[in-house]
C-alpha cells in the first residue's frame, strides 16, 4: 500500500493524520500545501482534492480527504496496533471524543475562521483570540469530564493504550498553547497530552519536527 500525505506542518488536522501513521508504523511520503501561501486554492490541488484543505491522503491512485476519514481508513487497512477498542459501545465513546475535538472545536478555531473574523469581519487580534479561547474553554471542559470518566490510567483519554480520542486531543492541545489558553482547569488532559508526547511516535509527528516547519 503506497500512502502519500498531503500536509501542512500547522495544520492540527494533519497532525492527527501524522500521529496515526506514525502509531501504526506506517512509512509516507509527505507533501507539503502551504495554507498560509494559499496552494490549497491552486488549480492543481484543487483536482487533486476538490475540498481544498489539508490533510488528504493519497493511497495506490485515490485520494481520500478529512482527516478522521483518513483515521479510519487505516484503522480498517491496517488495524494493529488498533486505535478503537473491541468493544461497539467503547469504539463509539472514543469516537464521540474525536469528534468532540474534530467536529465540535477545530471548525470553529480553524486558520480560515480566523482569517475571516479578523479580515472579514475587522475583529482585531485580541478579539479572535478571545474566540478561540473560548471555544477551547467549551470543548475542553466537557473532554477533561469525559477522560477522568473514562481514563484507565491518567495516560490515555479512554482506556490504557492510545486511542484515535488522544489522536485528537494531542493536536488541539498544541494549539491551545500557541493561543495562550488557560489549561489550568484540565489537569486530566493536560497530563494525558504530556504522557503521550514522550511516545516516540507522537514525537515525531510534531509541527517542529517536519520538513516545512518555519
Amino acid at each position: 500500500m503506497s500512502l502519500k500525505l498531503y500536509t501542512y506542518f500547522r495544520s492540527s488536522a494533519a497532525y492527527r493524520v501524522r500521529l496515526a501513521l506514525n502509531y501504526k508504523g506506517l512509512t509516507y511520503d509527505s507533501a507539503s500545501v502551504h495554507l498560509r501561501r494559499e496552494e490549497h486554492r491552486s488549480d492543481a490541488y484543487r483536482e487533486l482534492n476538490p475540498q481544498a484543505l489539508v490533510p488528504a491522503l493519497e493511497t495506490d491512485g485515490v485520494v481520500i480527504p478529512q482527516s478522521l476519514a483518513i483515521i479510519e481508513y487505516l484503522e480498517e487497512t491496517q488495524p494493529e496496533p488498533a486505535l478503537l477498542p473491541s468493544a461497539a459501545q467503547d469504539r463509539a465513546i472514543v469516537r464521540s471524543m474525536a469528534q468532540l475535538v474534530a467536529s465540535e472545536m477545530h471548525p470553529l478555531c480553524n486558520l480560515r475562521i480566523l482569517i475571516y473574523l479578523k479580515d472579514r469581519l475587522g475583529q482585531d487580534e485580541a478579539s479572535v483570540n478571545a474566540w478561540y479561547q473560548h471555544w477551547v474553554a467549551e470543548g475542553f471542559g466537557s473532554l477533561e469530564r469525559m477522560a477522568e470518566r473514562y481514563s484507565g490510567d491518567g495516560r490515555h483519554c479512554f482506556g490504557s493504550s492510545v486511542t484515535m480520542a488522544d489522536v485528537c486531543l494531542v493536536p488541539q492541545m498544541h494549539n491551545a498553547r500557541r493561543f495562550n489558553c488557560d489549561l489550568k482547569g484540565y489537569p486530566t488532559l493536560v497530563a494525558i497530552d504530556e504522557s503521550l508526547g514522550q511516545l516516540a511516535s507522537f514525537a515525531a509527528a510534531h509541527p517542529s519536527k517536519q520538513p516545512d516547519a518555519e
